[in-house]
């Protein structure tokens, strides 16, 4: 198996992986009961999953652009893998209430800026790229609004 077959592969599986999350949160009962949250925690909820969502897609990009020898990428995939890990947690402390969603919402804002600004370096060239930038954007917009 290639590099690429092998990055394309993974991509997918993190995509089927979310796609499954979300189906699973979707046919919840429960999943419309927010006790005690507000219109600004939900929307910064939905905006998280946005992020990880479209910055699983990135980031396979740019795995599959870096297997091909396009080092330019890397700092994209970067920032990129830094926003996943900073949004999953953030969707966790969204969704959840939690007492630090002010704390986190400040990181995820640091975050979600600089990896705006890496994907938007390469937007005009990869779609994938310019979906991760706007759904940071947005997501930097709902970080602010709680904080």
């Amino acid at each position: 198996m290639e590099r690429r077959e092998l990055m394309q592969g993974a991509g997918l599986m993190a995509l089927a992986g979310l796609a499954t999350q979300a189906l699973a949160q979707a046919t919840d009962p429960h999943a419309h009961h927010h006790h005690g949250s507000d219109g600004k925690v939900s929307a910064l909820t939905t905006s998280a999953a946005d992020c990880l969502s479209k910055g699983e897609t990135c980031l396979a990009h740019c795995h599959i652009l870096m297997g091909e020898g396009d080092k330019a990428m890397a700092g994209c995939a970067k920032s990129v893998n830094q926003m996943l890990a900073i949004c999953a947690a953030l969707h966790k402390v969204s969704a959840q209430g939690g007492s630090q969603l002010k704390a986190m919402a400040r990181v995820a804002a640091n975050t979600c800026e600089e990896c705006e600004k890496e994907c938007r370096k390469h937007e005009k060239k990869h779609p994938e790229c310019k979906a991760c930038a706007d759904s940071c954007a947005d997501c930097l917009k709902q970080c602010k609004a709680v904080i």
